[in-house]
């Protein structure tokens, strides 16, 4: 009988939809060695962290909850002498050996490429106490060849490729998720498959950057035929993440006029609209061509909702180049837009660039984005009035059970009056017609259209 068995534990999960696929799969690998899940961690025998490292504010979260957690005491039964604490994803892969002298009461570390050792790294830690680090620097595995505990019986993610090889001068994923690796289109198929045979309504390929897959495996990138095969299974709503730029093609962009199931939802990161900031966070595309892209998507699907990430503050970021920026929201008219201020990442090419922007600037230039986003997506938001949407929906309202939530094609969350003699838990899972007569910026609100 393993170690494991009838051990509780919790998970904390940061940062990208890469890192809520790995804790997927963590739960199921953990509960397939007898441990059982809870949702706190004063009732968890061992915390796990899935860590991201993109930005600063990732590590001083992370040290301080990490910190946090060890006075707390061992919930009432347990056989063990401590809680143990467990860290993983890109800061483990980053730090390794580190993180235990920093945080001493660490018992386990592993990185990106090895999530198949943490239960064998945890009975190790239980039975000899110390610390049990191991970092690996690639693997020929994939994640998902590990069990998995979907949050959603509906829903699923499903990487297509790991890594990264697009070495932006701003980000650190390339050295912490490695070189990027394809799974065969075949091996993709068949999984998803398995997940619509299971009841999965929805299902989204992960990728770093998904319009590159297959360039390893192939010789060129075969991205569409990874969306006409899992569109053939007969999956109800199909959506992809991370999409970059570069990679993006005619022929993925009209496959969304072509496949009925392809979500009309693109998320097309373009970071920055000045022509000299993009060469310098090493983005190999220019304004006019990211702008050239959104006009070929909007021609081959005008429903598309689009959204995009953006960094204000990049080490030499002048007036006009914020502008630039500024210019590209308004035109495209984003249905969201993730806006970060720039954190430098050691180890990042652009970590070393020297910058004298007073960050009184940069504060003022992010808030003036932030506030036209808000305008767009408003405006945005308002084409849904009076239109009839299928909405899958995930649950309740946190402020009113009697409201369901879900979300639009356009992944626009939704909420809508529960009918009587329904309710949250019947309806979870299940697409229903909601007429909406209500658009904010960030939610739509309607009421459900029933047979």
């Amino acid at each position: 009988m393993s170690n494991l068995s009838q051990k509780t534990f919790c998970l904390y999960t940061y940062g990208c939809q890469m890192n809520e696929h790995d804790s997927e799969r963590i739960a199921g690998m953990l509960e397939s060695h007898g441990a059982v899940q809870v949702d706190s961690v004063e009732d968890a025998e061992i915390a796990v962290f899935v860590t991201c490292c993109i930005r600063e504010a990732a590590d001083v979260r992370l040290m301080g909850q990490v910190a946090s957690i060890k006075n707390i005491p061992l919930p009432e039964g347990s056989a063990l002498a401590k809680r143990m604490v467990c860290i993983g994803g890109c800061i483990g892969q980053r730090d390794g050996d580190e993180l235990p002298a920093k945080l001493p009461h660490v018992d386990v570390v592993f990185g990106t490429q090895n999530i198949e050792k943490l239960p064998f790294l945890l009975e190790a830690a239980m039975s000899q106490g110390g610390h049990h680090v191991e970092i690996l620097e690639k693997s020929d595995t994939f994640s998902t060849d590990l069990p998995s505990k979907r949050e959603h019986p509906w829903s699923a993610w499903l990487p297509i490729t790991v890594g990264c090889n697009n070495f932006c001068t701003y980000c650190i994923v390339p050295y912490v998720r490695g070189r990027e690796r394809s799974r065969a289109i075949e091996d993709i198929a068949a999984e998803a498959a398995g997940l619509v045979a299971d009841g999965v309504k929805e299902i989204t390929l992960l990728g770093q950057n998904v319009n590159s897959y297959g360039r390893d495996l192939y010789g060129e990138p075969r991205f569409a035929d990874v969306l006409r095969a899992v569109s053939q299974t007969g999956v109800e709503r199909l959506r992809f993440a991370t999409s970059h730029p570069k990679d993006l093609t005619d022929e993925v962009i009209g496959l969304y006029a072509e496949l009925d199931n392809l979500m009309p939802s693109l998320h097309l990161p373009v970071q920055s609209g000045s022509d000299r900031i993009l060469k310098a966070m090493n983005r190999r595309y220019t304004a006019a061509h990211y702008l050239d892209l959104i006009d070929a998507v909007r021609k081959a699907n005008p429903d598309v909702a689009l959204s995009t990430d953006i960094i204000v503050g990049f080490p030499g970021e002048t007036e006009e180049d914020f502008q630039a920026t500024y210019d590209l929201v308004k035109r495209v008219g984003y249905s969201q837009v993730f806006t970060f201020i720039y954190s430098p990442r050691e180890g990042t090419p652009a970590a070393s660039m020297v910058d004298d922007t007073p960050r009184d600037v940069i504060q003022r230039r992010f808030d003036s984005l932030v506030d036209l986003v808000q305008e767009n997506a408003y405006a945005h938001n308002q084409r849904f009035v009076g239109r009839t949407l299928p909405v899958l929906v995930e649950g309740s309202s946190k402020r009113d059970e009697r409201v369901l939530v879900g979300h639009s094609p356009h992944n626009v969350t939704v909420h809508a009056p529960i009918p009587d003699g329904m309710d949250a838990a019947s309806l979870a899972g299940t697409t229903v017609a909601v007429k909406i007569d209500t658009a904010k910026a960030w939610y739509l609100s309607g009421a459900m259209v029933r047979d």
